[in-house]
């Protein structure tokens, strides 16, 4: 696959709703997507996402239209030309199985799933399930990407790629996305954790899960069926 950006990977089959739309729709949307969650858009603008439990509070009334209805979940999106690994940690931090693509009017242009992005990782280079992501939270000023490489080359691995993006929560922090050439990744993280980095996410291009990342990533466990 030879591009990796958000735009790349929109998956058209599943349609946004409307702040016009009702309840009742946008339940039934749910249920006939598989989805927890679904876009509100209007006026193809992007407002943010709804969900099973948003919709509890209004079951009484199906006919209710979205507009009135809080949802969540509107800072919750990427631009079209932001790197699939940025849509894979948006979507492990939410804990949402899908991540709405804007362009930079931030008009809707669909979502990318994460099984889509898993599928785009599971496509790059030497990958073949045997590979890991690991997502590190850290100072600007503490970036050393050959320090980091070093630490994991000390585990018999090594970092194939690398990505870097601003941390949304705190502007001198930086997120690092590592994927390395192996899927076992305690002893790195016990390492890089050792040294004082911040590990944020992890998992395996197979899909398995470390145990201390489960309970985070549960709801997307539950879609992916892994």
């Amino acid at each position: 696959m030879h591009s990796m950006l958000a735009e790349d990977l929109l998956n058209q089959m599943i349609p946004p709703l409307k702040v016009s739309d009702s309840a009742g729709k946008a339940a039934r949307w749910l249920e006939e997507f598989h989805v927890d969650q679904l876009p509100v858009v209007q006026n193809r603008q992007y407002r943010g996402m709804i969900t099973e439990a948003d919709l509890i509070d209004v079951a009484a009334d199906p006919e209710q239209l979205l507009a009135s209805v809080p949802f969540g979940f509107s800072d919750v999106h990427v631009q079209r030309d932001q790197h699939f690994y940025t849509v894979m940690e948006l979507a492990i931090r939410n804990k949402v199985q899908l991540v709405p693509v804007l362009d930079d009017q931030r008009e809707y242009l669909g979502v990318v799933t994460v099984g889509d992005t898993l599928a785009a990782f599971g496509q790059t280079p030497g990958s073949a399930g045997e590979n890991g992501i690991i997502v590190l939270a850290m100072n600007e000023r503490d970036y050393s990407l050959s320090q980091i490489s070093r630490y994991i080359e000390e585990n018999n691995a090594k970092v194939l790629s690398a990505h870097v993006s601003e941390d949304t929560d705190e502007a001198s922090r930086i997120r690092l996305t590592l994927r390395i050439n192996t899927s076992n990744l305690n002893r790195i993280v016990a390492t890089l954790e050792r040294f004082g980095y911040v590990i944020t996410a992890q998992f395996s291009g197979a899909g398995e899960v470390t145990e201390a990342d489960q309970d985070r990533l549960d709801s997307l466990l539950r879609y992916l069926s892994l």
